[in-house]
C-alpha cells in the first residue's frame, strides 16, 4: 500500500494555490517593511542546533553518519539565521525567510501540526536604540493578522527579565527559572491549579514561592498594569525586572503611537518555551466567541510568535561577539488549516489554476490556427490554454473553462479566420465579441 510518511502531507493543485495566496500575502508585508529574503541549507551540522532549544532538542530530526559529519535537518529558521550572522561577520540585517523546517514531534494534523511544515520568519538585527524595531515587529504581526481577515486576535506580550524578576522576587534559585518558565507557560492550557501542583509536585518549588508566582502570573492589562508594578515593592528592588518593565513601558508608548494597543495584552503569564529569549517575548492568539450572550472570547491557538534573543549570535561567534536581534515566526501552518476550513464551509470552489483564456474552435482541421493564436497570446504574457486535440468538441471546450473557472474563451472558426478577427466570449455571462 502505498502511503505518506507520518505528520508529512501532499497538497493537490487547490490547497497549493490556497496556500501560496497566503504566502504572497505575509511575504508582500515582509517587504513593505523593507526585508531582503535570505535561504540556508535544510541540513545543519547537528553542533549547530543541539544546545539552543532546551527541552525542545529531542524533537531535533538526526542524522546517520553519512562520512565524517554528522547532520540534523533544520528545526527552525532562526538558529540558521544566527549562525549565518556569525558566519558571515554580519552586524546589522533586517530579513525575512520562508522555508520548510522539521521536527519530530507527535503529528496533530487536524491542528495543523506536522513534522514537515513552513515557517515565515522575519527579524531585525543590530545595535539599536531600545523597542524601536521590537514595536515594528508587533506592527507587522498586527497588520497580517489584519490583512488574513481570520477573526478577531490578541498579541500577548511579556519579557523574559520581568519573568526572571518575579522568580526571583518569589525566592526561586536562578538554576530552576528556565523549569519553572516552561511551567509557567503551560498557563493558557491548564488552570493554576494543576500549574502550581506541578511546580511543587515535579519542579520541587515550596508551596507558598508557588503561590508568590501565582499572585503576579495571573495578572494581564496595559500600560496601568506596567505602571502598577514598577511601584511594586518585591518587583521593584530586582534590577532585571526594573529594566524589563522599564522597556515595556517603552514599547506600549510605542505601540500607542502605531495605534495598535487595542489588540496588545501584557501578559506575565506568557513564557514562551525557547531558552534563547532575552528579553520581549510575545504571541499572537486567534480568539473565538464563547455565544452570543456572554461577551467571553476564548483562545483557538497561536497563529504567531516571537521576542527577543540578544544572545544566540554570540554563541556561534569564537570571539563570543554579540548581535542582538527580534523577530517572530507567523504559524502558516495553523492559519492554513483556519482558511483550509473556512473555504470547505463556505463552499467557494478555489481555482488551481490562473489561466486568463482558453483558445478553441468549433472547427475540425483548425489545430494551425489555434497553434499560431495561442503562440501570439503567450508571447504577449497572456495566461492561456488549449486542448491538445486536432478537433476537440466545442461543448468540450466550455465545459472545461465552467470547471476550470476560466473567464474567456477566444474562438476561431472559419468566419473569423476570413476576416482576421476572433470571437472573445465571457464564459459567465455567455456575451461575446468580435476583436
Amino acid at each position: 500500500v502505498l502511503r505518506l510518511g507520518q505528520g508529512t502531507r501532499d497538497h493537490p493543485p487547490a490547497q497549493a494555490a490556497l496556500r501560496d495566496r497566503l504566502l504572497t500575502a505575509v511575504v508582500s508585508c515582509f517587504k513593505r517593511h523593507g526585508a531582503a529574503a535570505i535561504d540556508t541549507p535544510v541540513l545543519e551540522l547537528r553542533e549547530t542546533l543541539m544546545g539552543k532549544y532546551g527541552q525542545e532538542a529531542k524533537l531535533i530530526y538526526e542524522l546517520q553518519d553519512q562520512g565524517g559529519e554528522l547532520l540534523a535537518l533544520r528545526y527552525d529558521l532562526t538558529v540558521p539565521f544566527a549562525r549565518y550572522l556569525a558566519m558571515n561577520k554580519i552586524t546589522n540585517m533586517k530579513r525575512y525567510h520562508v522555508a520548510k523546517v522539521y521536527r519530530r514531534d507527535n503529528p496533530a494534523t487536524s491542528r495543523g501540526r506536522y513534522r514537515e511544515f513552513y515557517q515565515c520568519d522575519f527579524d531585525i538585527a543590530g545595535h539599536f536604540d531600545p523597542m524601536i524595531p521590537d514595536a515594528e515587529c508587533l506592527k507587522i504581526v498586527h497588520e497580517i493578522l489584519s490583512d488574513l481577515q481570520l477573526g478577531d486576535f490578541l498579541i500577548k506580550v511579556n519579557d523574559r527579565r520581568i519573568l526572571n524578576g518575579v522568580f526571583a522576587a518569589c525566592g526561586i534559585p536562578e538554576s530552576k527559572f528556565i523549569t519553572t518558565c516552561s511551567t509557567v507557560d503551560k498557563l493558557d492550557k491548564i488552570p493554576w491549579e494543576e500549574v502550581k501542583n506541578e511546580m511543587v509536585g515535579e519542579k520541587g518549588l515550596s508551596p507558598e514561592a508557588a503561590d508568590c508566582i501565582g499572585e503576579y502570573v495571573q495578572l494581564h492589562g496595559g500600560l496601568d498594569l506596567i505602571e502598577r508594578l514598577l511601584q511594586d515593592p518585591k518587583l521593584s528592588q530586582n534590577k532585571l525586572a526594573k529594566e524589563g518593565l522599564g522597556d515595556m513601558k517603552l514599547l506600549f508608548e510605542y505601540l500607542t503611537l502605531f495605534g495598535i494597543t487595542g489588540k496588545i495584552s501584557f501578559d506575565l503569564s506568557l513564557a514562551r518555551g525557547l531558552d534563547y529569549y532575552t528579553g520581549v517575548i510575545f504571541e499572537a492568539v486567534l480568539l473565538q466567541q464563547e455565544n452570543n450572550h456572554v461577551e467571553e472570547s476564548v483562545s483557538v491557538g497561536s497563529v504567531a510568535g516571537g521576542g527577543r534573543y540578544d544572545g544566540l549570535v554570540g554563541m556561534f561567534d569564537p570571539k563570543g561577539r554579540k548581535v542582538p536581534c527580534v523577530g517572530f515566526s507567523i504559524g502558516i501552518e495553523r492559519i492554513f488549516s483556519i482558511l483550509e476550513q473556512r473555504v470547505k464551509a463556505s463552499g467557494e470552489k478555489l481555482r488551481a489554476t490562473e489561466t486568463e483564456v482558453l483558445v478553441a474552435t468549433p472547427q475540425k482541421h483548425f489545430l494551425a490556427p489555434r497553434l499560431k493564436l495561442i503562440s501570439e497570446l503567450w508571447d504577449a504574457r497572456i495566461k492561456a490554454e488549449m486542448f491538445y486535440k486536432k478537433d476537440p468538441k466545442l461543448l468540450k471546450q466550455l465545459q472545461y473553462c465552467e470547471d476550470a473557472g476560466i473567464p474567456l474563451v477566444a474562438i476561431i472558426g472559419e468566419q473569423e479566420l476570413t476576416d482576421g478577427v476572433v470571437k472573445l466570449r465571457d464564459v459567465a455571462t455567455r456575451e461575446e465579441v468580435r476583436m
